[in-house]
């Protein structure tokens, strides 16, 4: 892409009715919009992070054998009635509309009771068994507090998987698989040395749920962290008898802010009972599945990246989330031969298959960049009157915050 093409703009000031590095940084680059209190638009460069990251977190999902699906975002008010979980005094975040006949319909903040609804008319026998599936969907939550820029909003992308199997072993074989998908997602995303499996309040499904915590003075969480058993828990179940049956001693342990980025549940029969969804086993007897859900806010997840390795007037995206893989500088002033150079090297990238974003902007060199280091790409190629002369460009690694001058084939070579 040309960055004459692209209509956003980066801003020197931060918004004035923004207190979180995340929000603030994102707006000031061009990735988000700010719509309201808790709703933000993605521009073009934000939507090319979030998809990165949707398609990460999509290829982990695949890879466990998840089935992909969409569901509708419009729920059935007689389905949550069913599990309890339509009345306000239940849940206290949901926004709910009425139809133009009356009747009254909800915006999902989540999809257990749709989804298994849904299975009841596909899966019936042991041999259906187990079945996992997944949406990457818009979702809405009434927060009182939004805040936190895209950490915590009223309307946000989120994936969320539920598996449905026959009994707890096998459900317990898949939640491990889960936890270990989870991981991969964050090294992928670039977070992964700061992000920890924590053990978490398990509500009535089971006595612990897990969590996935990430390290930063932004969060709103406090975890213990025991570095060498690699072992964290929530401060919600800090208790000595926790410590005691997880084999952690309290002396080992440190305290730390972190954000939640991620949280996996033992369902049991919760819904599967008052929503009717059973399977005959070989006997031909009938039973409840058990069931377990597996959520990721992708919007939440950028903000953490950001949160994590933002600077006050810099981003340095991992590879594999970046909205470009190079930004590709010309420092023509006017250099004719520097400007056909240029456009020379955005061609022979674009056909080497590397996403590249062209700086072909008439600005002066420190304008192109201030503007580089607010968005935030990882590898950077510079080409000058000075750079011609030698028969090279610079090339940055910003990540690895080395800088060399080499050919531009050989860069092609090392980003390919």
């Amino acid at each position: 892409m040309k960055q004459s093409h692209l209509f956003t703009k980066t801003r020197f000031e931060a918004p004035k009715d923004e207190v979180s590095k995340n929000a603030e940084l994102l707006i000031r680059a061009g990735f988000i919009h700010k719509d309201m209190a808790g709703v933000y638009s993605y521009l073009p460069l934000g939507l090319r992070v979030m998809n990165k990251l949707s398609g990460i977190i999509r290829e982990e999902m695949y890879a466990l054998g998840a089935n992909e699906v969409s569901l509708a975002a419009l729920q059935n008010k007689e389905l949550w009635e069913k599990t309890g979980r339509w009345s306000d005094d239940v849940v206290d975040n949901w926004f709910k509309t009425e139809f133009k006949n009356g009747s009254e319909a909800g915006l999902g903040f989540s999809h257990e009771e749709p989804l298994t609804n849904l299975l009841k008319d596909h899966i019936r026998s042991y041999k259906d068994l187990p079945v996992s599936v997944f949406q990457i969907q818009t979702k809405f939550r009434n927060e009182v507090r939004a805040k936190s820029g895209i950490l915590r909003g009223r309307e946000f992308l989120m994936k969320d998987l539920y598996s449905f199997a026959r009994d707890q072993k096998e459900h317990d074989e898949f939640y491990e698989k889960a936890k270990e998908a989870y991981v991969k997602i964050y090294n992928r995303a670039g977070i992964g040395e700061k992000t920890h499996l924590t053990f978490a309040s398990g509500g009535v499904f089971s006595k612990y749920s897990h969590e996935f915590q990430t390290e930063t003075e932004a969060g709103e969480d406090t975890i213990h962290f025991d570095a060498k058993k690699n072992i964290a828990i929530n401060k919600e179940v800090f208790t000595d008898d926790v410590l005691e049956s997880l084999g952690v001693d309290k002396k080992n342990l440190v305290e730390k802010k972190a954000i939640e980025v991620g949280n996996i549940f033992t369902l049991g029969t919760r819904f599967s009972e008052p929503l009717g969804l059973t399977y005959t086993d070989e006997k031909g007897e009938v039973h409840p599945m058990i069931m377990g859900c597996y959520g990721i806010g992708v919007g939440r997840l950028m903000g953490t990246i950001v949160e994590v390795l933002g600077e006050e007037d810099a981003m340095v995206w991992p590879d594999e989330v970046s909205p470009f893989k190079v930004h590709l500088i010309s420092i023509a002033n006017g250099d004719a031969d520097v400007e056909k150079d240029a456009k020379e090297a955005y061609e022979k990238l674009k056909q080497a298959g590397i996403e590249v974003l062209f700086d072909d902007r008439e600005l002066r060199a420190g304008e192109k960049f201030a503007d580089a280091d607010l968005i935030g790409i990882p590898h950077r190629i510079v080409m000058s009157k000075k750079t011609r002369e030698a028969g090279t460009v610079e090339y940055q690694d910003r990540k690895k915050k080395e800088t060399k001058n080499i050919g531009i084939d050989e860069v092609i070579e090392t980003l390919a």
